[in-house]
């Protein structure tokens, strides 16, 4: 596997771009391979999750509390999104700011976003499918969340008129 990757302007988030291998019969390419991800100190996955959602849609912005806090490698195998992260670790220089990136069926790249930081994405087509693989299991008991319109933010979410779930309207601002 041949993976391009960046590490973006806040720390320790890195956009992956793998290599695409495109003929006649459409395209293939690894999506993940452990041993280049690992060497980027990406640690192993347990969990892997799946999203549908229909245009407007926003999720998030989700985190875990300590020990189950998660990392999240981001793609979109339909549609596009709005992916975004929010750096919440105490004592970081970047603490509060977010960085946002677009996904997509076409793009098919990758985002890492490690454990510390809130995620969130919206949805930018008719509808999304988004898979992401979890470095620690889901417990309830550890989830937290932040508002999505939290004024300190400011998050640009490309969309009007968004579609959230109950608790998401229901979490605190930072």
């Amino acid at each position: 596997m041949t993976l391009e990757y960046e590490r973006l302007r806040m720390p320790d988030l890195i956009l992956f771009r793998p290599k695409i291998f495109q003929d006649e019969r459409g395209y293939f390419f690894e999506k993940y391979r452990r041993s280049e991800y690992g060497g980027l100190n990406v640690p192993d996955f347990v969990q892997d999750n799946c999203s549908l959602s229909k245009r407007g849609v926003i999720r998030g912005l989700h985190y875990q509390l300590p020990p189950f806090a998660q990392g999240k490698l981001v793609s979109v195998v339909k549609g596009r999104i709005w992916d975004v992260a929010v750096d919440i670790r105490e004592h970081s220089k970047t603490l509060g700011k977010w960085l946002g990136v677009e996904l997509s069926e076409e793009n098919n790249h990758l985002l890492y976003i490690p454990a510390g930081f809130a995620h969130g994405f919206s949805v930018l087509s008719d509808e999304a499918r988004v898979i992401y693989k979890c470095t620690n299991e889901y417990s309830k008991e550890h989830e937290r969340g932040i508002r999505f319109d939290d004024p300190r933010l400011n998050i640009d979410w490309k969309i009007a008129n968004p579609v959230l779930s109950l608790k998401d309207r229901e979490w605190p601002t930072l």
